[in-house]
């Protein structure tokens, strides 16, 4: 069996890759920009091609939505480089929540609900979100008034700590809440 090109399943291009030179060419007209950014006008894609070559420089793509779309005359691998450090730049200050989850029972015991709220005070400390559940097993969906109560009681004990996200809900076997912390992650 020959292994041929299949285009579905080319992972070698990236997905947001901007096309260059002799891959504009199919297009009618483009509007032409500097490589300072000044507006050159409308020409044909071959003048653009030509412009570029005079320079030099690659003819890059910026804007292929709009009409005519945008080509600008730049050193495509220093644009490639400075788009790089943009994005590397905008992740930093991305900020990731993460949801940590606390199990309980309907017969969890006191001593074990302070030691679950302990991790999940530590874990609204880290700026993470915790998601408490009480679970329920066979016989004891019948004691949804237990589960309910003890995870008001869990909810208790961070007054001034957290803040109830996502009320009190009975999906399925389990009770659930989502607690997030009053006070952002300080670094």
């Amino acid at each position: 069996m020959a292994i041929g090109f299949n285009p579905r399943y080319n992972n070698n291009k990236p997905k947001n890759k901007n096309r260059t030179n002799r891959e504009l060419l199919d297009l009618r007209e483009v509007r032409l920009l500097d490589s300072d950014g000044s507006a050159l006008g409308i020409f044909t894609s071959k003048v653009a091609l030509q412009k570029a070559e005079e320079k030099e420089l690659d003819l890059v793509e910026i804007a292929p939505n709009a009409k005519p779309p945008v080509v600008k005359i730049i050193d495509y691998g220093k644009f490639i480089y400075e788009q790089q450090k943009r994005d590397k730049e905008q992740k930093k200050k991305q900020h990731v929540t993460i949801l940590k989850e606390i199990r309980l029972h309907p017969n969890t015991d006191t001593h074990d609900l302070d030691f679950k709220a302990r991790h999940a005070v530590g874990f609204l400390e880290d700026g993470n979100k915790v998601k408490v559940s009480v679970v329920f097993k066979g016989r004891e969906l019948a004691y949804k008034d237990h589960g309910k109560k003890l995870l008001e009681k869990f909810i208790d004990k961070f007054d001034g700590i957290a803040k109830i996200e996502y009320p009190i809900k009975f999906e399925g076997r389990a009770m659930h809440t989502i607690l997030v912390s009053l006070k952002s992650k300080k670094k």
